[in-house]
């Protein structure tokens, strides 16, 4: 056998080992219990990352019952797969979450060996959301809201401040994005709401904030083309400005300047709140950006604050981030958003509050343990400390 026809052999013999290794199967077996017993007509389910964990569906795979609190599945997965998975009830309306009703993250493991998993499951979300705690407040709901401009209609929830009722006052107002997440864990998207009433009502009775008036929009299945400003973030725009504040305005006692009148969300609501503070000063002038994706559409929104040359916008911006995960892909296009501002002449604790969470993750958990720092910054009383009774 020549050189070149060994040199092939051996390549086939090496990749066929590799691809051979790649595809040997691993059974998996899985031992799950549960805190409480599971009912007669239900059944626990797995659903992970690959075809025999269901590909995450709701219902993935369903789990051999021992008894009400005992459940068993093997399951073949590839030799050194990286699994993620969760368990459900059939939906992820009732998936498996933590003792103290906080959705986890997945669960991972590398199929070895003979090996054996066992979970314990201390609660659902379904049971967890039928025990949420009462909305701290007064709310009011205005629900399947339509427009002229967006195509989905979409529920609006007010949160009112203590003693709206008994007072004749008029509010500052602020506007969040994705209305769901921010006073209810029983809608929230992850079971773990903002905790904005929570939090607004301490600062306010311990008069470190003024009182406001809080209006929530719920997102929609467009959210992320509402959210972008050069997909139907515009037209979300006209609805906000042309629509719902006129209707806020006209149904609540409103103080109706910019210099009143926030807007604030997170993510893709963190790009959204920045569009539309930076190109209607004269409705919002304040807006905060929470773990803003300024990257989205190839940096969109970057290129469009370097191109402008006018005068800097009457508009105090409160940016933050956090530096795990999904927060660490958001730092290159937020640092160049921060630097182009402070070219422009915003100044730091003046009209321009940047925030680094270390440690923080991208999600509603993170985002509750420091919604304070904006609503002190943009309503706080105490005009030498933005931040009182806070540190770093």
């Amino acid at each position: 056998m020549n050189k070149y026809a060994f040199y092939l052999l051996s390549v086939f013999l090496l990749f066929g080992c590799i691809h051979h290794k790649t595809n040997s199967m691993i059974k998996v077996k899985f031992y799950i219990s549960t805190s409480d017993p599971v009912a007669d007509d239900e059944y626990i389910y797995i659903s992970g990352n690959h075809e025999n964990l269901g590909n995450w569906q709701g219902d993935g795979i369903e789990l051999n019952r021992n008894d009400d609190y005992n459940w068993n599945a093997t399951i073949l997965l590839p030799a050194g797969y990286e699994t993620e998975y969760k368990f459900t009830r059939g939906s992820w309306d009732n998936e498996a979450i933590s003792i103290d009703c906080i959705i986890p993250a997945n669960h991972t493991a590398i199929a070895a060996r003979k090996d054996i998993i066992r979970i314990k499951i201390d609660n659902w979300k379904d049971e967890c959301n039928s025990k949420s705690a009462v909305i701290t407040g007064m709310v009011q709901y205005h629900r399947s809201v339509k427009s002229q401009h967006l195509e989905n209609n979409r529920d609006v929830i007010v949160w009112l401040p203590p003693d709206y009722n008994e007072e004749s006052s008029n509010y500052p107002v602020l506007y969040m994005h994705d209305g769901q997440n921010i006073v209810d864990q029983s809608t929230s998207f992850l079971g773990a709401d903002w905790m904005v009433d929570e939090v607004a009502t301490e600062l306010i009775e311990d008069n470190k904030m003024s009182k406001i008036i809080v209006v929530g929009v719920y997102n929609t299945n467009s959210r992320t083309a509402e959210y972008s400003p050069i997909h139907l973030g515009r037209a979300y725009t006209q609805f906000l400005i042309e629509e719902l504040k006129p209707f806020i305005d006209k149904n609540y006692r409103t103080l109706t300047g910019p210099e009143n009148t926030a807007i604030a969300g997170s993510s893709m609501g963190g790009i959204i709140s920045f569009h539309i503070a930076w190109e209607h000063p004269d409705v919002f002038g304040m807006s905060a950006c929470m773990s803003p994706a300024f990257m989205i559409d190839d940096n969109e929104i970057v290129k469009r604050v370097k191109s402008y040359s006018g005068i800097k916008k009457p508009v105090k911006f409160y940016i933050d981030n956090g530096t795990i995960g999904l927060e660490k892909q958001f730092d290159a296009s937020m640092n160049e958003i921060i630097r182009l501002l402070k070219n422009m002449g915003y100044e730091e604790n003046v009209d321009l509050m940047v925030y680094i969470d270390e440690g923080a993750e991208h999600n509603e958990i993170a985002w509750s343990k420091r919604v304070h720092m904006p609503l002190l910054y943009f309503f706080g009383l105490d005009l030498i400390n933005p931040f009182p009774g806070y540190s770093d």
